[in-house]
């Protein structure tokens, strides 16, 4: 594989990386410690704004972790686990999907109902304890997915050791 290729495909893949994992460590470590101070409104914005960033960062992570992957010497083929760095690989992925899951649910279960309850809030029937209830539980879902990519994190610099 061609170096300039392979470098474009790194500095996009970290670009993506730091977008995604940046962006839920800027959600649990500065804006969910806010708590009540942070009006419904502007966490709306707020999601509104990240959720189509951390969709555009998932295609360009995959794009460019298969072009990375196949570039790396260590890489015998799809699904053949002969060495330790395709074992680590498959951690690596395995603790993605995690992320992906998390973030399904956040993106389709949490953020909708969040969504549903500014809507009825707005019209005087909304409900308070449910509001908090999902905060608590997209907040949970943000840190669960900051220590999963961490956990990538670590294992890309194992591999990379490698």
């Amino acid at each position: 594989m061609s170096p300039s290729i392979l470098a474009i495909s790194y500095f996009f893949h970290l670009i993506a990386t730091v977008v995604w994992l940046g962006g839920l460590a800027v959600f649990v470590l500065l804006i969910f410690p806010a708590g009540a101070l942070v009006p419904e409104a502007l966490m709306v914005r707020l999601r509104k704004r990240f959720i189509p960033l951390t969709n555009f960062s998932l295609v360009v992570l995959i794009f460019t972790g298969l072009i990375q992957m196949s570039g790396d010497p260590n890489y015998d083929g799809v699904l053949q686990f002969t060495n330790e760095w395709s074992r680590v690989i498959l951690l690596k992925h395995l603790v993605i999907v995690g992320m992906l899951i998390v973030g399904v649910i956040m993106q389709w279960g949490i953020a909708p109902a969040l969504d549903r309850q500014n809507l009825l809030s707005e019209r005087g029937k909304g409900d308070a304890a449910l509001v908090a209830r999902l905060r608590r539980d997209e907040s949970r879902l943000t840190w669960i997915n900051v220590l999963l990519g961490a956990a990538v994190l670590g294992l890309t610099a194992w591999a990379t050791a490698i």
